[in-house]
């Protein structure tokens, strides 16, 4: 499963890239409305520079000809700019008209099967289950992770199911069992991926071990 980034933050960005498991970006409204003193063109093109893999730019009309200027604004940012549109009426049509003009799109605040099933055969590459918002209102989000997942296996669709709104590591492990191709989490998921209190005692034991082997010995420390 592949991992990418939910923010519009480029110090999280520049860090995750850093740890050599980031797979893409993904950024909405509500993330850029965190960051201060940019475009959000120019936050994507820096974005863009900091990793290979898709980048998630979205549009913010609600009317196909707005999606579709914004969409081909974004587009033409990088070639790794994947135009995120919601799933609607309008966002189907654009989406259809976006894959006949070779721009990539994910289709984002999917929240049952069939939405997820009809934004692939609109053109989307990516389809966006909002997992965790699902949870909220007592329903199982990865129940529609897995079903799109094996529908998509089944009938040989192109599209990848990216599990959305992930809230904590288990949401992490439940997508990656459940098939999804990929995962978008926060950075503050992502750090409590890679700590565990067992390891971090672990770490601090060997070090006092080391210390005290290296002062039984009379041997200066290797490792300051």
């Amino acid at each position: 499963m592949k991992l990418f980034l939910d923010t519009a933050d480029i110090e999280e960005i520049r860090t995750v890239a850093r740890w050599g498991v980031l797979d893409g970006v993904t950024t909405n409204p509500t993330l850029f409305a965190k960051t201060s003193g940019e475009s959000y063109e120019s936050i994507l093109a820096q974005v863009c520079a900091l990793t290979n893999g898709p980048v998630s730019a979205e549009v913010v009309a609600e009317d196909v000809e707005g999606m579709l200027a914004q969409g081909r604004a974004y587009a033409k940012i990088a070639p790794n700019i994947v135009v995120k549109i919601p799933m609607s009426e309008p966002g189907l049509e654009a989406i259809a008209r976006l894959r006949a003009e070779s721009i990539r799109t994910n289709c984002t605040l999917v929240f049952s099967t069939n939405q997820g099933l009809l934004a692939a055969k609109a053109g989307a590459v990516l389809i966006s289950p909002f997992v965790g918002r699902l949870d909220d209102i007592n329903e199982d989000g990865m129940t529609v992770v897995r079903q799109l997942a094996e529908i998509f296996a089944i009938h040989d669709m192109r599209a990848e199911v990216l599990a959305a709104s992930i809230r904590h590591p288990l949401h992490a492990t439940q997508a990656a069992l459940a098939g999804a191709h990929i995962a978008t989490l926060p950075f503050k998921v992502l750090k409590q991926m890679v700590h565990h209190p067992l390891t971090d005692s672990g770490i601090v034991q060997f070090r006092a071990d080391w210390k005290k082997a290296q002062s039984a010995r009379g041997s200066p420390e290797l490792v300051q």
